[in-house]
């Protein structure tokens, strides 16, 4: 009887390891390459592009939030202690974004001289400095609908995929007349890699999107700020300063108390 077993299963070896190596990612590609089915190539394609500058658009967009993060840690007492705002912007980087906001605020300030009609001068500054802070954020959020996009249409395109793949299946079956359950369960379960491949992309694409947006909000609170301030330094010609330019006094040594 043990015999019998035994000469059972080294027979039914070779099958199983057919029939598992029958069956994955590779070989379906392959199978679909054999059959000129290239929709499933394609939409498989697609996914790999969109998982790629999924990736690279994260890293970029790190990097510039980065920059953007450090140029404002920049802005500190030395910058609001300088005798004079341009003196204070020579203190930054050519290509700080918080220099670049200090720059169309000198700048609207000798334009309103030259204007004709009579516009107040804080309303003029207000407006270059708010448009300033538009650019910047305007192009902190560049990339980010590409994200928005892919999270919302991987999935279906991964679930394309999956029906194609199914329905190519189907149609073999029906062409070879054999409707066992390892001849349905394998092509099947393949056509479900197309899904599971949609979902790996998506998932990255939303948790991306979400936290650069996250850091983005962050940061322009941070240059709503600075421009707020700005706007009152300008407007009260140096007077008003945030609090951390205010050196505080020094103390003075107390004097020792006399021996009884």
């Amino acid at each position: 009887m043990l015999t019998q077993i035994m000469i059972a299963a080294q027979a039914a070896a070779p099958a199983a390891a057919a029939s598992k190596s029958a069956y994955g990612i590779v070989p379906m590609f392959v199978e679909a390459f054999k059959a000129n089915n290239y929709l499933p190539i394609l939409t498989a394609g697609i996914l790999a592009i969109m998982l790629f500058f999924t990736f690279y658009i994260l890293a970029t967009k790190l990097y510039e939030q980065n920059q953007v993060m450090n140029q404002g840690k920049a802005v500190g007492a030395g910058f609001w202690g300088a005798p004079s705002l341009r003196d204070a912007a020579g203190k930054l980087d050519k290509n700080s974004a918080y220099r670049q906001i200090v720059d169309d605020g000198l700048m609207a300030q000798e334009q309103h001289g030259k204007l004709t009609d009579p516009v107040d001068q804080h309303d003029w500054t207000l407006s270059a400095l708010n448009r300033s802070q538009a650019l910047i954020n305007t192009q902190l959020k560049g990339g980010l609908a590409f994200l928005a996009t892919v999270g919302s249409t991987a999935p279906f395109i991964g679930l394309f995929g999956t029906v194609v793949g199914i329905l190519s299946a189907l149609v073999k079956i029906g062409a070879a007349g054999q409707a066992s359950i390892d001849a349905v369960a394998g092509p099947v379960g393949e056509a479900l890699y197309m899904t599971a491949f949609g979902l790996l992309v998506a998932v990255p694409a939303v948790l991306a999107y979400n936290w650069l947006q996250g850091r983005n909000k962050s940061i322009a609170e941070d240059l709503a700020a600075f421009s707020t301030n700005i706007y009152g330094y300008m407007g009260s010609a140096g007077a008003l300063r945030p609090t951390m330019a205010k050196s505080a006094a020094p103390a003075r040594p107390v004097a020792a108390a006399p021996k009884a």
